[in-house]
C-alpha cells in the first residue's frame, strides 16, 4: 500500500514538472528565419506566440500598450522669459544626473555610519521552544499498552561581543570611508557643475542659432530689395533678363539659408531642453543674451587663475581624497598584524518538562512520572587575538596597498599638471575668442559699408546685380561671424569657468 501511495505521488510529480516545462518552447520564435510574434498588454508582459496570429516576415517589434506614454512636459511659466540661470535652475530640478550622485553620496555617507558601528558592542538574543508529544499502542500476550509521553521545554539567551582595542584598524577603516564619503560628495558637486555647463553650452549654441535665424531674416528681406530693384530696372528698360534672374536665384538661395536656420533653431532648442534633462515637449520662451558686453575683465591673470584652481578644481579634490584613503589602507593592513583584544559575555536561561503515562489495557491505574527542571547560566570572556601565520596573506595584502598609495600620489601629480595644461589652453582660446570678436565687429562695420554702397550704386545704374549679391552675401557672412564669435566667447568663458572649478552657478 505505502509503494503503491509512493508510485501515485512520484507520477503527479512528473506530470506536473512536464507540464509545466513545455510550455516554455512556446515563448521563443518557432524557426531561426522567421521573426518572434508577441503583444503588449496593459501591464507590460508579453503575450505568449502561440495565442497570436501568425504575422509576415516583419520583424518590427509589435507595440507594448504599458510603455507607449508620453513623457510628462516640465512645469513652466508660458509668460516668462527664461534666462541662463532659470533654464539651470530648471534642470537641477529635473535632471536626473543631480540625483544620482546625491544617491551616491548619500550611500558613502552610510558606509561611514556602518565603519563607525564597529566600535560599539554587538548584543544578540535568542529564545527557541520545542514541544514534543507521542503514543503508540503495543499488543503482547494478549494485552493492549498504551503510552504517551510529552516533552517540552525554552531556551533563552542574550550574548554580547565586543572589540575593544585593535591598534587603530577600525580607524583606518573609519577614515577610508570618510574619503570615500568626501570623494562622492566632490562628485554631486562636479555633477551639478557639469550640469550647469552642458545647459551654459547648449543655451548659448541655441542664441547662436537664433542670431542666425535673425540674420537669415534680414538678408533674405535685403535679396528681396534688390530683386524688387532689378526688375524695376528691366521694366524702365535699363536692366537686363539676366540681372532679373540672378536677383531671384539669390533670393531662392537666400530663402534656402532662412529654412535652414529655422532648422537648426530647432535642433539646438532640443538640444538645450535634451541638456536640462527636461522633455522635449516642452514649451518654453528663451531670453536674449545678444545684448551682454564683452569686459577684458574675463581675462584673470594666469598665476591667480591657477592657485585659485587646483585649491579648488574636483578632479584635484578628489585625487587628494583618494591619496589619503590609499595612506589609511595602509595603517588598516598593518593592524592586521597586531592582535585584538575583545569581550565576550553570555546570559541563559533554560527550562522544560517531561510527563510519561503508561496506560495498560485491562484499565489498571497508570504510573504517572513527571520530570522537570530548569537552569541559569552567565558567562564573560576577555582575550586577545593574535594572528601568527597566514601563508603571507597579510604581507601580500599590505604590499598592494603601498602600491596603490603610490599610484595615488602619482595620479595626484598627474591631476595637477593636467589641470594645469588644461587652464592654461582655455584661457588662450578666451583671449584668442575676445580677440575674434572684435575683429569680427570691425569685418561687420567694413562689410555693412560695402553693401550700402554697392546697393546705392547698381540703383543708381553704375553697380551691377553681381557685386551687390556678392556683398549682401558677405554681409550675411560677417553677422553670422560676429553672432558666433560673441557666443563663442561667452561659452569659452564657461569652459575657463569649469577648468578652474569656478562655475558653480549660471554665469552672469
Amino acid at each position: 500500500m505505502r509503494q503503491r501511495n509512493v508510485a501515485i505521488g512520484l507520477a503527479l510529480a512528473s506530470f506536473c514538472l512536464s507540464s509545466y516545462g513545455a510550455s516554455g518552447n512556446d515563448l521563443a520564435p518557432e524557426r531561426p528565419d522567421r521573426p518572434w510574434s508577441s503583444g503588449g498588454n496593459n501591464d507590460g508582459q508579453f503575450a505568449s506566440t502561440s495565442d497570436l496570429p501568425v504575422r509576415s516576415l516583419d520583424y518590427t517589434l509589435p507595440p507594448n500598450k504599458a510603455l507607449g506614454v508620453l513623457p510628462l512636459a516640465a512645469e513652466v511659466d508660458h509668460d516668462k522669459s527664461y534666462s541662463l540661470a532659470d533654464l539651470v535652475d530648471l534642470a537641477e530640478s529635473n535632471n536626473p544626473l543631480t540625483r544620482f550622485a546625491w544617491n551616491d553620496a548619500r550611500q558613502a555617507a552610510l558606509a561611514v555610519d556602518l565603519a563607525r558601528s564597529t566600535y560599539l558592542p554587538k548584543i544578540n538574543g535568542l529564545a527557541v521552544g520545542a514541544y514534543r508529544s507521542s503514543s503508540s499502542t503495543k499488543t503482547a500476550y494478549g494485552f493492549d499498552l498504551n503510552s504517551n509521553d510529552t516533552v517540552s521545554g525554552a531556551v533563552a539567551a542574550l550574548s554580547l561581543e565586543w572589540l575593544l582595542f585593535d591598534f587603530g584598524k577600525r580607524d583606518a577603516i573609519v577614515e577610508t570611508t570618510r574619503q570615500a564619503s568626501i570623494i562622492s560628495n566632490i562628485a554631486f558637486t562636479a555633477a551639478h557643475q557639469q550640469l550647469i555647463y552642458a545647459v551654459t553650452m547648449a543655451f548659448y549654441a541655441h542664441a547662436s542659432a537664433s542670431e542666425h535665424v535673425k540674420t537669415a531674416a534680414k538678408s533674405l528681406e535685403n535679396i528681396k530689395a534688390i530683386q524688387a530693384a532689378a526688375e524695376d530696372r528691366y521694366k524702365h528698360g535699363i536692366g537686363t533678363v539676366i540681372e532679373v534672374a540672378q536677383a531671384r536665384q539669390a533670393s531662392a538661395q537666400a530663402n534656402l539659408i532662412k529654412v535652414q536656420a529655422d532648422g537648426a533653431l530647432e535642433d539646438a532648442y532640443v538640444t538645450l531642453l535634451s541638456a536640462m534633462g527636461i522633455s522635449p515637449l516642452t514649451k518654453l520662451n528663451i531670453a536674449d543674451v545678444s545684448g551682454r558686453e564683452l569686459s577684458p575683465a574675463m581675462l584673470t591673470p594666469v598665476e591667480k587663475v591657477l592657485t585659485d584652481a587646483l585649491a579648488r578644481r574636483p578632479d584635484v579634490l578628489s585625487a587628494y581624497a583618494a591619496q589619503q584613503a590609499s595612506q589609511a589602507n595602509i595603517r588598516s593592513q598593518e593592524a592586521e598584524f597586531k592582535p585584538k583584544v575583545f569581550v565576550a559575555a553570555s546570559l541563559a536561561q533554560s527550562s522544560g518538562g517531561v510527563s510519561v503515562t503508561a496506560l495498560p489495557g485491562l484499565g489498571a491505574q497508570a504510573p504517572t512520572v513527571d520530570l522537570s527542571g530548569s537552569r541559569r547560566s552567565g558567562t564573560v570572556f576577555v582575550g586577545v587575538s593574535m594572528p601568527l601565520y597566514d601563508g603571507g596573506m597579510r604581507n601580500t595584502t599590505l604590499a598592494k596597498a603601498r602600491i596603490e598609495a603610490e599610484n595615488a600620489d602619482l595620479r595626484l601629480t598627474k591631476v595637477r599638471e593636467d589641470a594645469v595644461r588644461q587652464i592654461i589652453v582655455n584661457r588662450n582660446a578666451l583671449h584668442t575668442s575676445m580677440t575674434s570678436y572684435i575683429a569680427a565687429q570691425a569685418l561687420l562695420d567694413a562689410t555693412q559699408t560695402t553693401f550700402e554702397a554697392a546697393l546705392a550704386a547698381y540703383r543708381s545704374g553704375v553697380g551691377s546685380i553681381t557685386e551687390l549679391t556678392l556683398a549682401e552675401t558677405q554681409l550675411l557672412q560677417a553677422k553670422n561671424t560676429l553672432s558666433d564669435s560673441y557666443n563663442k566667447t561667452l561659452a569659452t568663458a564657461a569652459t575657463l569657468a569649469l577648468s578652474t572649478g569656478s562655475l558653480g552657478a549660471a554665469p552672469k
